[in-house]
């Protein structure tokens, strides 16, 4: 790349920091920065004349990136690549960068922050406390919700990688058996088993893996139905995994213990989206915040920082593309 200043736009980085984050390192590897708030309607714009784009949710089409001549690099402030046109950027001779494992700890955390809470109901019970119903009748209060525990049982994991690897090693700590479900539509692999067979053994499903055309929809009504009507179902990887009509009906019908669900198909929700029914019974809804610990946000500007150094000179750091 020349030497001349390069102009890089971080063209959401309000959904990555609200003034909390230290952005020496992405200013000394990105020259000129300018930091824009999300807009889909001023993309084009933005990356017309810039070298370099950062962006963690906004989608990249090929229309946009044929549109911005002086583009050769994109650095996501993100593991998944689902919203930038990877085979248009390889066709106008443009590289993508991701970032991995920077939010390991943040995202296992906020998994075992779902199961526990489903797990010990502790909404219903803290509920209880505040609305009375304690101090009227200990026991049907105390009892009023099934608490497990986790030893012993069945964890599931669908997605091998660094976050399902993560999770799992929680559960190994909570006493729980760790099963691997098989990759979708390829051969079984020692030590893993069919999804179907994991399903029905599963006490807790938790996903971990990339939105492909291989996991779309990966768990639907057929799915929901081999599992066991007391299993909990944890979501923090892409909302379009599960289908959310389904999930609600199994919820309602108390046909799954319950689910805790971080992302949805399109964020933020539109009206109708089927999860946001306040009547759907044992679900724990979060707007997509299981990457978001601090600690976990300034590691991922660091790691971009690191991959736009590393591609001024030559190297692939990060590179998808």
């Amino acid at each position: 790349m020349s030497t001349r200043p390069l102009k890089t736009v971080f063209l959401d980085y309000d959904s990555v920091s609200n003034g909390d984050l230290d952005l020496q390192r992405l200013r000394e590897a990105a020259g000129d920065l300018v930091l824009y708030e999300s807009s889909e309607t001023e993309i084009a714009e933005r990356i017309r004349d810039a070298d370099v784009a950062l962006l963690n949710k906004l989608n990249l089409t090929r229309d946009l990136l044929s549109g911005a001549p002086r583009l050769k690099l994109v650095a996501l402030a993100a593991t998944g690549t689902n919203n930038v046109d990877l085979i248009a950027a390889r066709e106008l001779g443009i590289a993508v960068c991701n970032v991995r494992a920077y939010c390991t700890a943040s995202v296992v955390q906020h998994v075992w922050g779902l199961i526990l809470s489903l797990t010990q109901h502790v909404y219903e019970f803290s509920q209880l406390s505040k609305d009375g119903s304690w101090a009227r009748d200990e026991a049907r209060a105390v009892l009023s919700h099934p608490i497990r525990e986790l030893q012993g049982r069945i964890f599931g994991v669908v997605g091998w990688g660094e976050l399902g690897r993560g999770a799992a090693r929680i559960a190994e700590a909570f006493g729980m058996q760790v099963l691997i479900a098989n990759r979708p539509r390829s051969a079984l692999q020692s030590g893993r088993l069919p999804l179907d067979e994991l399903l029905a053994s599963a006490d807790i499903l938790s996903l971990h893996c990339p939105l492909n055309d291989a996991t779309r929809g990966l768990i639907g009504a057929r799915e929901l139905a081999l599992m066991k009507p007391e299993a909990l179902l944890i979501n923090t990887a892409r909302g379009a995994l599960i289908d959310g009509p389904a999930l609600a009906a199994a919820l309602k019908a108390g046909r799954l213990g319950g689910a805790g669900i971080d992302v949805l198909p399109q964020e933020p929700p539109v009206q109708g989206e089927p999860l946001l029914d306040g009547n759907i019974p044992n679900l724990l809804l979060t707007p997509h915040i299981a990457w978001a610990a601090r600690e976990a946000r300034q590691r991922c500007i660091d790691e971009m920082a690191a991959n736009i150094r590393d591609f001024r000179s030559g190297g692939r750091r990060g590179r998808v593309v």
